[in-house]
């Protein structure tokens, strides 16, 4: 049966969601293409300058929000659902509150997220190839201007919350989003629903105060903008707002009533690599170039490079409590090639020497 005589397609959506779930996925939706509302919302976010340097954000157009546009022929989305959380909660509180720790944003700490998703969803799609016969697909992980978060509000896989993550009540919100645009008719799911309330958790505890109002993230005072995205310095006035993050930020997260309903996941490769959930700062700031490739192969964190590292535990260093052995580590790159990097030793260092000067 190919697709010009397949008519049955709620039949077909539900064999689609019975393969999403045997390839892993724990939840499977469908979406129609109509993303006006999140587009407004975007629009009004960008002329914000919420951005900061994501240019990456505008330089599409319309084709973020406007599917067809991106891949034309598209009539539906399948919208896709994988949990990472790898320990509960306690255990990542207890890294970050431990100053000398380093902490890693949870969904970096295994393998690569996107070619995870990106292989069990291109197997999906060769499921449903094997029904229709060739049909037009294309397979994103965020990979691509997708706005896939307002695509999995619309797919019914949970609502996007007042700290901008999606969020579902019956697994919380640490998960990873996949996409099939694909030209089958298929029927939409029903809209998830909000359910944050009055709640303003996730407001008050974000370290750096990015989320400016309800469902607005500054990304500029935001910490994995910080340590992430941003490629130059990070603003003198926020770095001691870090504190031991080195690598994202899952404060939202944690302090997130409905995370207490996630559940841990079965996922092999999303098991800490190297004992990143625990390592210290000391060590990692170890850590030359060659091993810095070695340790983080197949992972989120090697986009950043050497230097952001670098740059990032030099400002955990200097949050930490005043050491004598934290600025003799320091100083041991204080001639670093980089200037970004020599910058940031130099301020963690001083605000040694000040914690220093206030004990005496």
């Amino acid at each position: 049966m190919n697709k010009q005589t397949l008519t049955d397609f709620a039949g077909l959506t539900h064999q689609i969601k019975t393969w999403g779930l045997e390839l892993g996925f724990q939840q499977v939706g469908i979406s129609g293409i109509d993303l006006s509302e999140a587009e407004q919302h975007l629009e009004n976010w960008l002329q914000n300058g919420f951005q900061g340097e994501m240019s990456y954000m505008s330089r599409h157009g319309l084709k973020r929000s406007r599917p067809a546009l991106l891949e034309p022929g598209t009539q539906s989305i399948i919208s896709v659902r994988m949990d990472y959380q790898t320990e509960a909660e306690p255990a990542m509180t207890q890294n970050l509150e431990a100053p000398l720790a380093a902490y890693i944003s949870r969904y970096a700490l295994g393998r690569d997220y996107h070619k995870v998703l990106r292989s069990r969803l291109q197997k999906l799609a060769d499921r449903i190839h094997e029904i229709t016969g060739p049909f037009g697909y294309r397979v994103f992980t965020d990979s691509a201007p997708v706005m896939e978060k307002a695509i999995a509000e619309k797919a019914g896989i949970g609502w996007i919350g007042k700290h901008s993550n999606l969020i579902n009540r019956k697994a919380g919100s640490w998960f990873f989003l996949g996409e099939i645009y694909t030209d089958l008719p298929l029927p939409a799911d029903v809209p998830a629903s909000s359910h944050c309330g009055d709640c303003a958790a996730c407001i008050d505890i974000c370290p750096t105060r990015a989320i400016v109002a309800p469902y607005q993230v500054d990304a500029r005072l935001c910490v994995s903008y910080l340590t992430i995205e941003l490629q130059g310095s990070i603003p003198e006035e926020l770095r001691p707002l870090i504190g031991n993050r080195i690598y994202g930020c899952d404060d939202c997260q944690l302090i997130c009533p409905w995370n207490r309903f996630a559940r841990l996941t079965s996922e092999q490769d999303f098991n800490p690599r190297h004992r990143l959930n625990s390592r210290q700062l000391m060590d990692l700031f170890g850590w030359d170039e060659p091993a810095f490739l070695t340790y983080t192969e197949g992972s989120a964190i090697r986009r950043i490079g050497h230097t952001r590292w670098l740059r990032n535990i030099a400002v955990a260093l200097g949050n930490a409590p005043p050491s004598d052995e934290i600025i003799e580590k320091l100083n041991t790159q204080r001639s670093h090639n980089s200037e970004v990097v020599r910058e940031h030793i130099i301020w963690a260092i001083n605000r040694q020497q000040d914690k220093f000067d206030k004990l005496a």
